[in-house]
Parts: C-alpha cells; structure tokens; sequence
C-alpha cells in the first residue's frame, strides 16, 4: 500500500502531529511518496522519516498510490484536485488550517484515520465539479473546481454585468460585483459567506449566488447540474477575474465560454463517525447557544 502525502506550511504547533502521523505510516509499513515542496518543509523543520521516501511533483508520477493525503486546511485540500485529476485516487484531509469542512480529521483522530484506511472502515463521497471552457483554452486541463468558479470584477471601483443563460436561454442579468457558480460542496464555502444555501453533497445541483448585486431582489438559485452555463461579461475595464476554487486568472472581457459539470468526480474519504450534519453543527457551531 502506497499513499502521497500533500501539504504546504503548517503552524509550527502542528509539527508533533506531523511527526507522529509519519511514524504511524511507517509502524504499518505504509510506502509514503511527499509532494516535493511540502517535503522540503518538513525537512527544514526536522521532521523524521524513519523510512526511505520518494518525492513527486505532478499528476503522471501518482499511477501507483491508493490514497492522497493532504494535510493542511480547506485551501490545501482544493489544491489536490488538479493532482488527482480523473484518476479516481480517493484523498483525505487532516486538518491544520481553520473550518476544514474538507480537511475534516483532526490531528487527534490520525492514528484512527490510518487505522481506517488499512481496514477498509471508511466510506467515500463522490462529490461533483464544475468545469469551464473558453474559446482559447485559458485554463488547460486545469479547468475544473470543486467548490465554486467564480465571475468576479478586476477593479473595485465599479460593478460588471454578467449576462448568463442557461441551456441557450437567457436567464438573467446580473449587476454585481460578480456571481459565483457553486456545487453542493461548495455550498458551505464561498456561497455560503454571500447568503447563499447550503445543500447536501448529493444534492445533484448548482448554484448561482450574486456577490453584492445592484438589485436587492436578485437572490440566490438553485438549478439543476444537468444545465450548461453560458456567459456574457460587461465591464468599463478591459477584463475580469475568474477564480477556479483558490485558482485565478485576469480574462479579457470579449471570452466567449461555458460552465457545466464535468464528467468525471473527485473521491472523497469520510470516516464511518464522520456524518455531513455533524460536520453542520460542528463547523458552524449550531446549537452552541445554551438556550438551544
């Protein structure tokens, strides 16, 4: 059994976990290869390998893992997909970061995550993504998200006009100051700060949350995930943004391109006492109120 190893700087208060969580995967004879980055941290900040290691760097040197984890918070996990791609690798995450609604082990449950993994004791989540395609191909083959893509203005001095369709029809206009284009995943991230819904992961849709629109009637909807997405951007500035999860790029305002759900999932661990709606309460803290 092979696992790959992902992170990038970690709080210095998490170097012990780090350094037990590698002496666990060396106590269960567990191959480990370290992406080459996160490799060179913790070898900067001591951290033992007990066992001879291998370093990688991209997607073709993955063909042999059974799992990838990522150790880090939400950021980090997003990060994995455009390593994972469609191979079907399923990837956990220890969190090291803040909420972590993907990152969702501690540090104080490694031991039993690594136990889970080499007892079949876990389930896994298939989550969809989202995919855009332009006219020039800006994004590559990097052209997917798991939580969101979002429309965004350059300058923030004024809003943009997103005129958006949906299968060919028109839908709306938006004037905002951008619109973000969700999966159920997502629906706790970035959505989720601009009042938009929260849906199960197996939800089976997209959202379209407004970012600040002009117009207070313009609210947030829910459509199904068989639907492609078309766009037209208007601006005074020359472009906008558009940020694939943590991934951005500056787009010259006359792109032609289209978001749908890309063909392929992403294969998320859960642990068997992990549950989405103890993920719900835990992370946002519902019932805390005593009076509750």
């Amino acid at each position: 059994m092979k696992y790959a190893i992902y992170g990038k700087k970690v709080n210095e208060k998490y170097l012990s976990s780090i350094q037990f969580f590698f002496d666990e995967l060396d106590r269960n004879h567990i191959l480990v290869t370290v992406y080459s980055t996160f490799h060179q941290f913790l070898e900067e900040n001591s951290i033992q390998f007990n066992q001879s290691i291998t370093i990688f760097s991209s997607h073709s040197e993955l063909k042999d893992v059974d799992y990838l984890i990522s150790i880090g918070g939400d950021g980090t996990f997003l990060e994995t997909i455009t390593l994972v791609k469609d191979s079907n690798i399923p990837v956990l995450g220890i969190n090291t970061g803040r909420l972590g609604f993907l990152s969702s082990v501690t540090t104080n449950e490694i031991a039993q995550a690594i136990s889970s993994l080499i007892n079949g004791a876990y389930e896994i989540d298939r989550r969809t993504m989202l995919s855009i395609e332009t006219d020039n191909q800006l994004f590559g083959d990097a052209n997917y998200a798991l939580n969101e893509i979002t429309l965004q203005r350059s300058d923030s001095s004024t809003m943009i006009t997103v005129h958006t369709y949906l299968d060919n029809d028109f839908l709306n206009s938006y004037w905002a100051d951008g619109l973000i284009i969700s999966t159920p995943t997502g629906s706790t991230a970035y959505s989720l700060s601009c009042n938009g819904p929260i849906l199960f992961p197996s939800s089976e849709s997209i959202i379209l949350t407004p970012i600040a629109p002009h117009n207070l009637n313009v609210r947030p909807l829910i459509i199904p995930d068989n639907k492609v997405l078309s766009f037209q951007i208007e601006a005074r500035t020359d472009s906008f943004l558009v940020a694939l999860d943590s991934r951005f790029k500056s787009v010259p305002i006359n792109t032609t391109f289209q978001i749908k759900k890309t063909p392929h999932t992403i294969s998320l661990i859960r642990l068997k006492n992990h549950t989405f709606l103890n993920t719900l309460r835990n992370k946002l803290m519902w019932g805390i109120d005593k009076r509750n």
